[in-house]
């Protein structure tokens, strides 16, 4: 899977933030060239997120969307949001994985469900997806070939938080 190839000056004019790191998630970036062309299809990694900081610059391919259509299930609202050091799958053997937790009262985010409107979401975190599935009920993830690279980068260049930009394409 080729990685997202926006510039840091396209990704910069995009965001407009005096944050030093920061994180940008784009929201139907392969809108023409992967799934049905001119739409955000959910279920596969048509998104793309970008960390930037100071002399450094990575592109994912990610996921921003639900895995599924289903009734109830939140996505995101675009946004600026927070975001801590924490673990995803709390509740599996071993408690989990590193991955990114809302820095929000509660972890709670302003969500869309489907066929409900908008409502609020908790523990809208940024994981791992998986090779047979987005892995996503909300969540925002990265294609699992990247994801030892994003999240080394990730937390070796964030301080106690990250702010993490979500836009549409």
């Amino acid at each position: 899977m080729n990685k997202p190839k926006k510039s840091r000056a396209e990704i910069e004019a995009l965001v407009h933030t005096t944050d030093q790191v920061y994180l940008v998630g784009i929201r139907g970036y392969y809108e023409d060239t992967m799934g049905k062309p001119g739409q955000n299809d959910r279920g596969i990694y048509d998104d793309a997120m970008f960390l930037v900081a100071p002399g450094e610059f990575y592109s994912f391919n990610a996921n921003t969307d639900p895995s599924v259509v289903k009734k109830g299930v939140s996505m995101l609202k675009p946004g600026i949001y927070p975001y801590r050091k924490g673990k995803h799958g709390l509740s599996k053997p071993g408690g989990g994985y590193p991955a990114l937790r809302p820095a929000t009262p509660g972890e709670a985010l302003p969500v869309v469900r489907d066929d409900v409107g908008e409502s609020t979401g908790v523990a809208i975190n940024i994981h791992r997806g998986s090779y047979n599935s987005t892995s996503s009920l909300g969540c925002q993830t990265i294609y699992p070939a990247q994801w030892d690279e994003f999240i080394t980068a990730v937390y070796r260049l964030m301080g106690k938080t990250i702010n993490y930009h979500l836009i549409e394409n």
